[in-house]
């Protein structure tokens, strides 16, 4: 079993969504192993970003994130990283078809109501980041 860290951002619980993302994760099979609500930390969330760290958009994306509460998640499934970036759908409004979480809801670039991570390697940092070891049902 794989895991893998999904936020839900500040504007998909602004606008009311975060049942809706967790739904479509439990209904296609995979267990939500973690749970919270947070406001992050402007330090947690340039951690989160770092790869980001040189681009324009930095700032930004780092002072988005920090708006309002996310709710941060660990979900376990078969090749489960894979998976929940395909429901999620492409970052770019245009290109996320529907179905997807993102071809559904979102029109901006930025707004994009759903954090996934991109690889086994990385969902390993961003639950360490987001989550006490002990907070993570087994």
């Amino acid at each position: 079993m794989e895991r893998t860290y999904i936020m839900v951002k500040p504007d998909g619980l602004e606008r009311r969504l975060a049942g809706e993302i967790i739904r479509r994760f439990e209904t296609r099979g995979l267990k939500l192993k973690a749970l919270k609500m947070v406001v992050p930390t402007r330090q947690t969330a340039e951690s989160h970003y770092a790869v980001h760290s040189d681009k324009p958009f930095f700032s930004d994306l780092v002072n988005f994130i920090t708006s309002g509460p996310v709710v941060a998640m660990v979900w376990e499934g078969d090749e489960a990283v894979k998976l929940t970036r395909t429901m999620i759908g492409a970052t770019r409004p245009t290109d996320a078809v529907p179905g997807t979480i993102r071809g559904d809801f979102t029109t901006q670039l930025q707004a994009n109501l759903v954090h996934g991570s991109d690889s086994p390697d990385n969902a390993e940092v961003e639950i360490a980041l987001w989550f006490k070891p002990e907070e993570i049902l087994s």
